[in-house]
């Protein structure tokens, strides 16, 4: 169930693409990932007989925490504890920090990459705006894409279609437990098509009929237009097209987001647009 501010489209964007903070379900998960690439490996008490986590706690202590490393306890128990203790009490990019140290570290590369890819499924599934790409956390959502998707959402608050389509585009993509990213990309086109019938108050045109509309008005880069009404093929009632997107096999995360992401940068492009050319929307 949708909490209030979820529904009602309150919770800023930047909190639900996780770009500069981490909630307790992706700290749990980036945990549990640790756990079973790592720390399950040890099946006794005493350290010393798991050379590889043991070679990786020293180098961790060496490196990464900067302490002695005589204090690295050989009962597991209280040595898991302490490094329990620090990950679930650091700030949200030491999180990141450690699990890249961590990946870069342990002696066995296959396991690594195996911790890496499973650490992605986690960062995809949670919304995180950080990858493992080449072995480091790499950002692949930038604040220029989360402000692009806030301010569609703040100058498209009088227009209730174009905002809702908007709002239904970004939960698509949010919902945690059952995104949709093929949906969302409909309610983002879906946006696009709504602002441009109020531009040319004209309720029935397609897409791409108002986009030829809005350009005999204010005139658009042809490259842009043409993008654009391209796009139109997503929301059209052609069967071959429609039968396509919904066959779709590899839909994802990305290909929704840059939907998104794109969609807004337009429909503020042509708010501003027809503002400037005196056009009331």
């Amino acid at each position: 169930m949708k909490l209030f501010s979820q529904r009602k489209g309150l919770k800023p964007v930047k909190s639900v693409m996780q770009i500069d903070s981490m909630d307790s379900d992706l700290r749990n998960g980036l945990w549990n990932s640790l756990v079973i690439f790592y720390w399950d490996q040890v099946k006794g008490d005493w350290l010393p007989n798991y050379t590889n986590v043991n070679l990786l706690l020293k180098i961790l202590w060496l490196d990464y925490f900067k302490k002695p490393i005589d204090t690295i306890k050989n009962y597991w128990e209280y040595t898991y504890e302490e490094i329990r203790k620090y990950f679930f009490n650091c700030p949200w990019y030491e999180v990141y920090d450690f699990i890249e140290f961590i990946a870069n570290n342990y002696p066995e590369e296959r396991t690594n990459q195996k911790f890496m890819d499973f650490c992605n499924s986690i960062l995809e599934k949670e919304l995180s705006a950080y990858r493992f790409v080449g072995g480091k956390i790499t950002q692949i959502t930038s604040e220029v894409e989360i402000s692009q998707i806030e301010e569609a959402l703040e100058v498209t608050s009088p227009f209730k279609a174009v905002n809702i389509h908007l709002k239904s585009a970004l939960d698509l993509l949010s919902d945690r437990k059952s995104p949709d990213y093929r949906n969302s990309i409909k309610e983002s086109i879906s946006a696009v098509e709504a602002i441009c019938k109020l531009i040319v108050k004209d309720e029935k045109a397609t897409l791409s009929e108002a986009l030829k509309k809005i350009d005999d008005k204010l005139p658009l880069h042809s490259a842009l237009k043409k993008a654009f009404d391209n796009l139109y093929g997503y929301t059209s009632n052609a069967e071959g097209i429609r039968h396509a997107l919904l066959n779709e096999p590899n839909l994802s995360f990305e290909d929704a987001k840059f939907m998104l992401v794109s969609c807004s940068a337009f429909i503020n492009y042509l708010i501003n647009k027809a503002q400037k050319a005196g056009i009331k929307i």
